[in-house]
């Protein structure tokens, strides 16, 4: 067992993090991922979301059983019935199942996260290689060197983050101080809307994601002009001669 668990944790540590995490409208998912077709996050039902680290196919073919579970239970009872919890525990069993009966245990770690009608519903579960489940608050960190970037993430998460501000804290996290973060094209993002209708999961890319990126280090408007004590009009000077150019998002 002490030999499978390791097995597990070396393979998972060298994945890059993902990062689920609360915002003002719903939840945050961030992967870098350079890949355009194969997804560390994807949409499991309406309001649910999943994220995953470590072997590509073995996390993939658990998102597939997720799916199939969610469309049954969805079609033989009602949509409401498919619920985060209930996905989380099919996982953990399947999980906890492969590591105490197989040679080998699945090199995984994913998240669950389902989106509520309000932010003290919102559910965000992690499940480990050994079926271990842990009802996060707020955000989960997974894969990769994942102590130090929850470290990084705690230091600016707070409930109730714009989107904008979210996406900016989870980029800050994922990135090794000193480091220069990953361009928008070799990062994967999508959250949980819960002011869409009906289908809340939204992937973010292109010009949409660009300006989620650029948002956060926007240039303040320019300050209202005054008059001077005496009351005359201040003299229009021109622009500003601070440098010009674009600001810089950390994107490029």
């Amino acid at each position: 067992m002490r030999d499978r668990a390791e097995y597990a944790r070396k393979g998972i540590a060298r994945g890059r993090s993902v990062v689920v995490m609360q915002y003002a409208d719903g939840i945050l998912f961030v992967a870098p991922n350079p890949s355009k077709a194969l997804h560390k996050i994807s949409e499991i039902y309406d309001r649910i979301g999943f994220a995953a680290v470590g072997r590509y196919n073995e996390f993939e073919s658990l998102r597939l059983a997720g799916i199939r579970y969610a469309d049954i239970n969805g079609y033989t009872y009602n949509r409401n019935d498919v619920t985060g919890r209930g996905l989380a525990n099919l996982y953990a069993q399947q999980l906890g199942m492969i590591f105490t009966d197989s040679i080998k245990s699945l090199e995984v770690e994913i998240v669950v996260a389902e989106v509520g009608d309000a932010t003290e519903e919102d559910q965000i579960y992690r499940l480990t290689f050994d079926g271990s489940v842990f009802d996060e608050q707020g955000m989960a960190v997974i894969g990769g060197q994942s102590e130090a970037v929850a470290g990084r993430l705690k230091e600016r998460y707070r409930p109730g983050l714009p989107l904008a501000e979210a996406l900016d804290a989870a980029l800050a996290a994922l990135t090794e101080p000193g480091g220069e973060r990953p361009p928008s094209g070799q990062l994967e993002v999508a959250v949980l809307d819960r002011t869409r209708e009906p289908r809340k999961f939204l992937r973010l890319a292109g010009p949409r994601l660009e300006r989620l990126l650029a948002a956060p280090g926007a240039s303040p408007a320019p300050p209202e002009p005054t008059l001077p004590e005496d009351g005359a009009p201040e003299v229009d000077t021109g622009p500003p001669t601070a440098p010009d150019g674009d600001i810089d998002t950390g994107s490029d």
